[in-house]
């Protein structure tokens, strides 16, 4: 069923109309689901998640993945994490990037320009930039999240760069815990060792991730290795 708009604008014209004339936001949300031809908010949204667009790499997702996108610089990697927010958005998830690289506005000029159905669904994505942003850091911000919400982190080899915070791979081995326990489902932007040889083999893959420091990798399940235009998705563990 087609909805008169994304379901994140719905939600957020719900959220202005329930601040503007101070009834309760469960009712404007029923109120804008009756419009779009459901009796209540719970069945417009149950109906619209039986949905997945296939194309979608969330389609692909299941709560509690450890999820990487693993590139040489410039090749899409981070293109990856952010649609896979906007994906999450359009979803009606909760969507947070958590960026060690950007500040907000650069973050929001990148999401901007994958915009094209849905111009306006950068207002729906948290940005978070602080260079507090590690492990304990994250799930002190996710706490009380629902299951299914889409956090991209950008990125994992910086998680551990500053000397008073604890190593990659206790940050790493938290993080999966927190996933499987709320039902988070994480993306770690991650560079690839520039020994990586594309003479050799179209794509990089697990191998081929630069860590600097020991990261577990049985700990993440699922990958998306770019290159050259090309993207391979692939089971981890």
């Amino acid at each position: 069923m087609k909805l008169s708009a994304p379901i994140f604008q719905l939600k957020r014209r719900a959220k202005l109309i329930s601040r503007d004339s101070r009834i309760p936001l469960n009712e404007v949300l029923d109120q804008i689901a009756q419009e779009e031809g459901f009796q209540r908010w719970s069945m417009l949204s149950a109906c619209m998640a039986a949905y997945p667009q296939p194309k979608s790499l969330l389609a692909k997702l299941h709560n509690g993945d450890m999820l990487l996108f693993a590139g040489r610089p410039g090749h899409g990697k981070t293109k990856l994490g952010l649609q896979l927010l906007i994906d999450s958005i359009n979803d009606d998830r909760r969507a947070v990037l958590f960026t060690l690289e950007f500040t907000e506005q650069q973050a929001i000029k990148h999401v901007q320009s994958l915009e094209k159905k849905a111009p306006g669904i950068s207002d729906s994505l948290e940005i978070i930039t602080s260079d507090e942003i590690s492990a304990d850091y994250i799930i002190s911000h996710l706490s009380g999240s629902k299951p299914g919400t889409v956090a991209v982190i950008d990125y994992l080899q910086v998680l551990d760069q500053q000397r008073h915070k604890p190593p990659l791979s206790e940050q790493v081995r938290a993080l999966d815990d927190f996933a499987k326990q709320v039902g988070v489902i994480f993306g770690f932007i991650s560079q690839i060792d520039r020994s990586f040889d594309a003479d050799n083999k179209a794509l990089p893959d697990i191998h081929d991730l630069r860590l600097p420091n020991h990261v577990e990798l049985s700990l993440f399940t699922k990958a998306c290795f770019v290159h050259n235009g090309k993207t391979q998705f692939q089971m981890v563990a």
